[in-house]
Order: C-alpha cells, then structure tokens, then sequence
C-alpha cells in the first residue's frame, strides 16, 4: 500500500503562488507516476498534472504556463507550484499515484485552496 499527504495549501490573492506538497510513504516502488487532481464546489474532480517516473511530465491545458510539477528522484516527494493564480483554480487540491497497472490507485485527502479576487 501507499500513503499519500498532502500539505501547503491556503488563501492567496489571484496574482499570487503557492506550493503543495505531496509525502509519500509505505510501497513507493508501486508508484509509476504522481500526479495532481482539484475538484472545485458543485464539479467533477478534475486532472491537474502527472509526473512519471521516467520523468515525463502532462499538465491540463488550463493550468499549462502557470503550474509545474516536479518530484524528487525516489518519489518520495511530489511538488505542485503553482503561479499567476486565478479564482477559478480555487478547489481542492489531490495528490494521488498510479500503480503497477497505470491506474490511480491511491490517492490523499486533499488540500484546500482558495484565490480570492
């Protein structure tokens, strides 16, 4: 099994950044891939951006140019920056990790955050 949790959301003015973190712990030799999720009030949870082992890194087109995603070398640790924030980025952050099968089988509690206009 793998634990993932997340930290460094909050409130921040739109303009602004902030850095979510993602800690790992347990089987991290299952994990191919990290990866960022939001679900917003009233919407469908929505990809965000992945990072593979390998090194090979998606992001969703709204979010391309602003956010970035890195992790250390042992997957320990994932990373969301994200900059030039926009109210409509204002959601419920998840981290979350694809298994031996590719599928997204593990997932954090998620971190609240909210750009205010």
């Amino acid at each position: 099994q793998v634990q993932l949790v997340e930290s460094g959301g909050g409130l921040v003015q739109a303009g602004g950044s902030l850095r979510l973190s993602c800690a790992a712990s347990g089987s991290i030799t299952r994990i191919n891939a990290m990866g960022w999720y939001r679900q917003a009030p009233g919407k469908q949870r929505e990809f965000v951006a992945r990072i593979m082992r390998a090194g090979n890194i998606n992001y969703a087109d709204s979010v391309k140019g602003r956010f970035t995603i890195s992790r250390d070398n042992t997957m320990n640790t994932g990373y969301l920056q994200m900059n030039i924030l926009k109210p409509e980025d204002t959601a419920v952050y998840y981290c979350a990790a694809q298994g031996p099968r590719w599928a997204w089988d593990y997932w954090g509690q998620g971190t609240q955050v909210t750009v205010a206009s």
